[in-house]
């Protein structure tokens, strides 16, 4: 009996208090930054024992080591679950509800989105504490346009669908810190670098620059939606979306150029070995 009244009371303070709409943000918000924290100590304790060249590395490349283990786990979470909403879930398209797709939500993609936005505090702290070393400018920028319009989203219930359409490209980042943790470990001129820049280049087209365009024509067709919304929120949705898209066109320049630098660094390595023969 006393386990069962433990159960319920435990039940109680989860359904009225952390979980209650007032709360729910806050709850969320916490639960991503402590996520944050643990998933930080286990990149660090998990390949102080597993990665060889872990503990040759710097004090600032193990912190950036480890940041990127905290990045790839968010956008691991953040991309499923917006692939989900966007494409899978009935939440934003099903055409019974009488609420406006603009205005629709639930508590599992306002909890999704508060989780979200604890990342982006977390990291933008770090970045910010260790700059420049872990991002530039652009870095700062997108990580403050990205948080301010994920916390509008998540406390005014607005626009959700087209927050999670923008969170889909984060689908890429894995592949992008893939990328420097074969670089940092030496892996450089593998075949496995080579393939993961092909992955990225794909991604990123889909992801960042094709999707982007989606979005924006399904705003075109709802903008009489749109046009209901608060003031600041139809500025962020034109606005931060258009942002973020010009960071991805200079992104994805670079990657091309780096894309190209690596298939002609391995197509001379070609060159060279059959000459030899």
């Amino acid at each position: 009996m006393a386990i069962k009244s433990y159960k319920d009371q435990t039940h109680m303070l989860v359904k009225n208090y952390l979980l209650a709409y007032p709360y729910l943000p806050y709850t969320s918000i916490l639960s991503g930054i402590l996520a944050c924290k643990l998933v930080y100590d286990l990149t660090d304790l998990i390949s102080s024992f597993y990665i060889k060249t872990y503990p040759s590395l710097t004090k600032i490349q193990r912190v950036d080591w480890n940041n990127r283990g905290i990045s790839t786990t968010h956008a691991i979470f953040i991309s499923t679950l917006s692939l989900y909403f966007v494409f899978w879930s009935d939440l934003f398209s099903d055409p019974q509800v009488s609420d406006l797709t603009v205005f629709r939500s639930s508590t599992l993609s306002t909890f999704g989105l508060g989780v979200s936005l604890g990342y982006f505090f977390s990291d933008l702290a770090m970045t910010l504490w260790q700059y420049p070393a872990l991002g530039g400018i652009e870095y700062v920028i997108h990580h403050i346009l990205s948080g301010i319009a994920v916390a509008y989203s998540m406390f005014t219930r607005e626009a959700q669908l087209y927050t999670y359409m923008v969170l889909i490209s984060e689908v890429t980042t894995p592949e992008i810190h893939l990328r420097w943790y074969l670089d940092t470990a030496g892996m450089k001129k593998s075949i496995a670098y080579l393939i993961n820049g092909i992955v990225i280049f794909i991604g990123w087209l889909v992801a960042r620059v094709v999707l982007f365009g989606y979005m924006f024509y399904h705003v075109y067709l709802h903008y009489d939606q749109v046009m209901k919304m608060h003031t600041f929120g139809y500025v962020l949705v034109f606005g931060v979306p258009s942002a973020l898209g010009i960071l991805n066109m200079m992104w994805f320049g670079k990657i091309i150029r780096g894309l190209v630098k690596t298939l002609a660094k391995m197509r001379s390595r070609t060159k060279e070995v059959d000459s030899d023969n």
